[in-house]
Formats: structure tokens, sequence, C-alpha cells
């Protein structure tokens, strides 16, 4: 299994070729419930979900909340990163599927 599961995303228009669609994803407010955490030199967004979520493919959470793009996966050593307390991220990911379909 890969960790960015493109399958899903995979769209075919009126004239059969297929194509990427476009994702979109929710927005993500800071809460007090959010933990904290100062990166080492061995942290990547997919670890760190993999440690907070159980689920490395929620990796996308962690970067929107705190505004990381380009779909890297790896963090600078000593970044404060911002991680959205676990029950919160039901709810995100059910904003999610309802956006997208």
């Amino acid at each position: 299994m890969t960790r960015y599961n493109l399958d899903k995303n995979i769209k075919n228009r009126y004239d059969g070729k297929r194509f990427f669609g476009t994702r979109s994803y929710p927005k993500i407010e800071s809460h007090e419930t959010d933990v904290i955490y100062i990166t080492n030199e061995t942290d990547y967004l997919d670890s760190l979900a993999y440690k907070f979520y159980k689920d490395s493919r929620l990796w996308w959470v962690i970067a929107l909340a705190n505004n990381l793009g380009n779909g890297r996966l790896s963090v600078a050593p000593g970044l404060q990163l911002r991680i959205p307390d676990s029950p919160r991220t039901e709810i995100i990911l059910s904003s999610f599927n309802k956006l997208n379909g």
C-alpha cells in the first residue's frame, strides 16, 4: 500500500480518458485541545501522523493545520507544529469526505 492512495482521485472524462480530480480540504482552525510538538531531525509528517493518529495516511491533517503545503513529508528540526487532537480528526475527515463526495 502506498501512502498517497491515488486511486480514489482518478476520474473518467466524458470521452473515456482518465485524469486526476481536484481535491478540496477543510480549513483546520486551532483549538485548545491541540498538541504542540517540537520536531527533531528524524520526524516526517507521515511518522507523526502514525504516532498521534495510528494512521500514516493522515499526514495531510498535520500539514494543513500548520500551513505546510506542496506535499513534502519532511520537516525541519526545531519546528513547532500544532497537532489536532484525535477526536477532532474524525470531524476533519468527515468534512473532507463531504467536500470530496
